[in-house]
């Protein structure tokens, strides 16, 4: 059974929000979803018995499979933002050696085996056994639909009836996690990208392996144990390295992003309008660069690159920062090396911050090729960057600085339109000007609007 989440916008990987809910309480909304689908499952699997019996019922074999089900629930991977475990395996190894109305029982026992035992490692909240149960249980009734109309799988040639079955089930277990998500989480319904449901294909990279493990043994359930238990033991140790990897990578995350955060509260420090007018840019980036379809890493980066935009400046003495009159020509030269300042800085932390010194040495590149300190131009300066400077110039046109007064919102909106295609990116442009009129951050500007002048002034 695969487990939905949603990715951070901030590009973090997911499986950490996960790992934080599943050892707490349930919510009153999850668990009135999660009786919803299990009363929905226990109508099904009864109405499903009452119309297709079975004379002997091999209650050993189901009894092994069951277990070896829990087994294979106990044995997770964390793929992206969401996890999986094995059980897919088993599932298949049932489909072929049980009678399908005993499918839905076995699969329902096993996941409660599973989840109780998690509970009791302290991996999940015991209020948490009811939803995991249903998640579970509920599509495993599409296989045994299908596979009552169709005669006993017994050898490969009946794997293409078997293929069936294995896509109603996925077909279900996406549908159900979806309504799950929705109901219990309160998320909008959405199907996943395809970078999210390739977690399926793991799972039915599995399916073989139950299909050759059950038609091998032969309804022997000693066979189908030895068979399984040494594969779940290997699947294990590599679900266990990743986790390790994964709690690595996290762990260097929050130390790069605590990173960013000492070196933006340095900048603030050392020029209070500095350090929040680059905390401003940073929450109209991030949500210009959502609308325009950045995400992930991508994302990520953008939001250091906005928060990051000026450390540079700690190297500018305050007295040009704050110059209330125009800048000379050396002065203004000392300006301008800011941002190769500001990369060397990032480079020498290296890392992601290393790459997101690209995007600090960009953010005043002019969309024409009339920008500092490279010249670049249109697609040669990153995206992140053409962002930046946008966003970067609509909070200093809209702030008090120390050589002109505030505008209004609509005359930043005017004068960013104005240079869009010179200055500016025009698809950045208007990205942004739709989000700032559609308030989707808030923003206010601080005195009335003076005459506009030439370009932008941003240092």
């Amino acid at each position: 059974m695969t487990n939905w989440q949603i990715i951070n916008a901030s590009g973090d990987p997911e499986v950490e929000r996960t790992r934080a809910r599943l050892p707490t309480a349930s919510e009153s909304a999850e668990l009135r979803t999660a009786a919803l689908l299990l009363a929905a499952f226990c109508g099904g699997a009864l109405l499903l018995s009452a119309t297709a019996h079975t004379s002997t019922p091999p209650w050993a074999l189901f009894g092994v499979l069951a277990v070896l089900y829990a087994v294979a629930g106990l044995v997770e991977f964390e793929v992206g933002a969401v996890y999986t475990d094995c059980s897919l395996a088993v599932l298949a190894a049932m489909m072929v050696a049980l009678p399908p109305v005993l499918l839905p029982w076995g699969v329902a026992i096993g996941a409660t085996l599973s989840v109780v035992v998690k509970v009791a490692r302290g991996a999940r909240h015991v209020s948490r056994v009811l939803p995991a149960v249903a998640q579970a249980s509920l599509p495993a009734l599409a296989p045994a639909a299908v596979l009552v109309a169709l005669p006993p799988i017994t050898s490969w040639p009946d794997v293409p009836a078997l293929a069936g079955a294995l896509g109603a089930y996925i077909v279900a277990d996406l549908l159900i996690s979806l309504v799950f998500v929705r109901l219990a989480y309160g998320e909008p319904l959405a199907f996943p990208s395809l970078g999210e449901a390739w977690v399926y294909g793991i799972d039915l990279l599995l399916a073989p392996v139950g299909i050759a493990m059950a038609i091998a043994a032969k309804g022997q359930f000693w066979a189908v144990a030895i068979v399984f238990l040494p594969l779940a033991l290997l699947l294990r140790v590599f679900a266990n390295e990743r986790r390790a990897r994964i709690d690595q990578a996290l762990e260097l995350s929050h130390a790069y992003r605590g990173t960013a955060m000492l070196l933006g509260d340095m900048v603030e420090a050392d020029d209070a309008y500095t350090g929040s007018h680059s905390r401003d840019v940073v929450d109209l980036a991030v949500a210009v660069g959502a609308r325009m379809g950045l995400e992930g890493e991508t994302l990520r980066d953008l939001e250091f690159g906005a928060l990051l935009h000026d450390v540079g400046k700690i190297a500018v003495p305050k007295a040009i920062i704050n110059k209330p009159g125009n800048l000379t020509a050396q002065e203004w030269a000392i300006v301008k090396r800011h941002t190769v300042v500001g990369q060397r800085m990032l480079e020498n932390v290296g890392g992601v911050l290393a790459r997101v010194g690209v995007i600090v040495r960009s953010s005043h590149e002019d969309f024409d090729g009339t920008g500092y300190p490279d010249g670049l131009a249109h697609d040669a300066i990153p995206i992140e960057a053409r962002i930046c400077s946008a966003c970067d110039a609509f909070s200093a046109m809209t702030t008090h600085r120390s050589y002109r007064a505030a505008m209004t919102i609509d005359a930043a909106l005017a004068e960013l339109q104005r240079c869009s295609g010179t200055q500016f990116d025009p698809a950045v442009v208007t990205t942004l000007v739709t989000v700032v009129e559609a308030d989707e951050v808030r923003w206010e500007a601080h005195a009335a609007p003076p005459a506009l002048v030439h370009a932008v002034p941003v240092y």
